[in-house]
């Protein structure tokens, strides 16, 4: 298989980005609603729009709006607003699969000061990629792992064999009737990791969206500095299996208190 070439950065456009995940003071281009243009899709304060800072070459880059509030999260709205969150995700990203343009479309959030982002505001992004396969280096092996929680409609993993490690949650299912189901584990997660994964010392995740055949996928990943096994070498890290029992019994408590176990 052909390897992929690195994505191309323009710096000039990426120097003149807006950012307040550090300076918090900064304005936010988000909350102002009105001043939005090529907007694709929106339902109340969701909004699929197209990102006027196009950073990276060959790509078309677009960002889902989560919601009017600044200091919302996946991890803090309401059932009703995630369900419906869920629902336009998903609407979005199967237009924007339409398009033969793209060899894939990627779609991921950030959310933190260690996840990647620039904007604190909360938002996911969809974005088409015309050269690069952003699937290659992934394989079902990434998505296996101890299980947490499995039912008819969706299961909850913990990776065994993560793409980064070393705590990767993976949360499946089979249908987008099951979506709901999707928003709710996605929901206790964050929530997890926000608060309670290290007695709360990370503040940054990353969800990851995978189609693969009949399967919806995402993959939450808390995030921290890269050590340098993965950043000079690719060597993922997993814990160890004490450390998998503590989370697995922990998440499975905050199910049982939501009435999804």
């Amino acid at each position: 298989m052909k390897q992929n070439q690195p994505l191309k950065l323009n710096s000039q456009i990426s120097q003149r980005k807006p950012e307040n995940v550090v300076h918090l003071n900064n304005r936010c281009p988000f909350c102002d609603t009105n001043s939005l243009t090529n907007i694709l899709a929106s339902d109340n304060d969701l909004i699929w729009l197209e990102n006027k800072y196009r950073t990276l070459e060959n790509t078309w880059q677009t960002v889902i709006i989560e919601s009017g509030n600044h200091f919302g999260d996946i991890s803090n709205y309401s059932q009703a607003h995630n369900h419906k969150l869920f629902a336009f995700i998903l609407a979005c990203w199967q237009k924007a699969e339409q398009n033969e343009k793209f060899k894939s479309i990627l779609l991921f959030k950030n959310h933190g000061p260690l996840s990647g982002g620039s904007l604190s505001h909360p938002h996911l992004q969809l974005v088409g990629l015309e050269q690069q396969d952003g699937y290659s280096e992934i394989n079902s092996t990434n998505f296996q792992g101890t299980i947490i929680a499995k039912n008819q409609f969706i299961e909850l993993n913990i990776s065994a064999q993560p793409i980064m490690g070393s705590t990767e949650f993976n949360l499946i299912i089979n249908a987008t009737s099951a979506l709901d189901w999707l928003a709710d584990y996605t929901q206790v997660i964050t929530r997890y990791i926000i608060t309670t994964y290290f007695q709360g010392k990370y503040d940054s995740y990353n969800l990851f969206f995978y189609h693969r055949a009949h399967q919806i996928i995402c993959k939450v990943v808390p995030r921290f500095i890269v050590t340098p096994y993965f950043a000079g070498y690719k060597i993922a890290q997993v814990d160890d299996e004490h450390r998998s029992d503590e989370i697995k019994l922990a998440v499975q408590e905050l199910l049982r208190q939501r009435g999804l176990l």
